[in-house]
């Protein structure tokens, strides 16, 4: 068995490659090549967490199937005691006897992939003359959804927004100039500073109410939703559906999870049936941006099918650049 820590996880996926392998993961669900149950919630109430449960099969016509387990927990008394908010653990199985082959660092994987189908849908809906975005969340998953998009459009100027002060100028020593991530990165003082010249939008925060408001995005933006991932968390204004085409991950797992949009549906600015799932635009099923003014949404709770295909990869790289430890199982 194959074991990969974090920085291993972290080199055997490059940005490029996890964007195209997102795009085949969301292919693969979408033309019916895939089974992912809903993720299966564990309460762990004196510590007020979660652990989720992530299976996904990949059946790959070529002959190439996944098979993978993740585990995600989100223990929020983990800072105070010098530990990740997130704790996470990939377990990759041989689809054709069982066997277990590799433990992925599940963290660093879930914060790419994440990333990585932002920048799948940013390469399929933002206009291509996209130069400036606005990261909300200057936390892991704000990180890898500024390299992302930079991977897909020329981006020259970033805004990020975060409450804390602190944490939004980390993000700037830590992010400004790193390849292909512009120089030009700047702590807005407030969303409509930001959004005023924004041409793509990436929420990853997990707030309970808007963290911008629908008079002050652009006609022509783009938007990826991904920080929200219970009915509860509302990151997004819902009222911006009525005049956005909607894209998703998935349609089951976007109806039991996304807090927009199961608010956008109860308050009729969203027909559930108007939503497209990405890997249709992939398989040529629908239509993507039909105009400059059009504004795009694309919202994603996470399926376990881009932990599949983001671990396939991260194997297939490790091999090839000789990452990880191998042990007796």
């Amino acid at each position: 068995m194959k074991i990969l820590n974090a920085k291993e996880t972290r080199q055997a996926l490059p940005m490029r490659a996890a964007i195209e392998a997102m795009k085949k993961a969301y292919a693969a669900l979408s033309g019916g090549h895939a089974e992912i149950p809903l993720r299966t919630a564990l309460p762990i109430a004196p510590e007020e967490a979660t652990s989720l449960f992530m299976p996904a099969y990949v059946h790959d016509p070529e002959g190439n199937d996944a098979l993978t387990i993740k585990i995600v927990s989100l223990f929020p008394k983990n800072p105070s005691r010098g530990l990740s908010f997130i704790q996470a653990a990939v377990l990759v199985l041989d689809a054709q006897s069982g066997k277990t082959l590799a433990l992925l660092e599940g963290s660093t994987l879930t914060a790419i992939r994440t990333g990585a189908a932002s920048g799948a849908a940013t390469d399929l809906l933002a206009r291509p003359d996209s130069h400036t975005v606005t990261i909300f969340g200057a936390g892991a998953q704000g990180r890898t959804q500024l390299e992302a998009v930079s991977n897909v459009r020329e981006i020259k100027t970033v805004w990020i927004v975060d409450t804390d002060e602190k944490s939004a100028q980390k993000f700037v020593d830590e992010m400004s100039g790193l390849t292909p991530i512009p120089a030009d990165i700047r702590i807005a003082r407030d969303a409509k500073e930001a959004l005023s010249s924004t041409d793509i939008i990436c929420t990853a925060t997990t707030s309970t109410s808007p963290v911008y408001q629908v008079a002050d995005v652009r006609p022509g933006t783009h938007i990826n939703g991904i920080g929200s991932y219970t009915l509860e968390m509302i990151e997004n204004p819902p009222e911006l559906l009525v005049s956005a085409s909607v894209f998703i991950d998935e349609k089951n797992a976007i109806l039991a999870e996304a807090g927009e949009i199961g608010a956008a549906i109860r308050e009729k600015y969203l027909d559930p049936n108007a939503m497209t799932e990405l890997g249709d635009l992939i398989l040529g099923k629908a239509r993507a941006r039909q105009s400059a003014e059009e504004i795009t949404f694309f919202k994603s709770v996470g399926v376990a099918v881009q932990d599949a295909l983001a671990a396939q990869l991260a194997l297939q790289n490790a091999e090839k650049f000789n990452l990880g430890q191998n042990v007796e199982f």
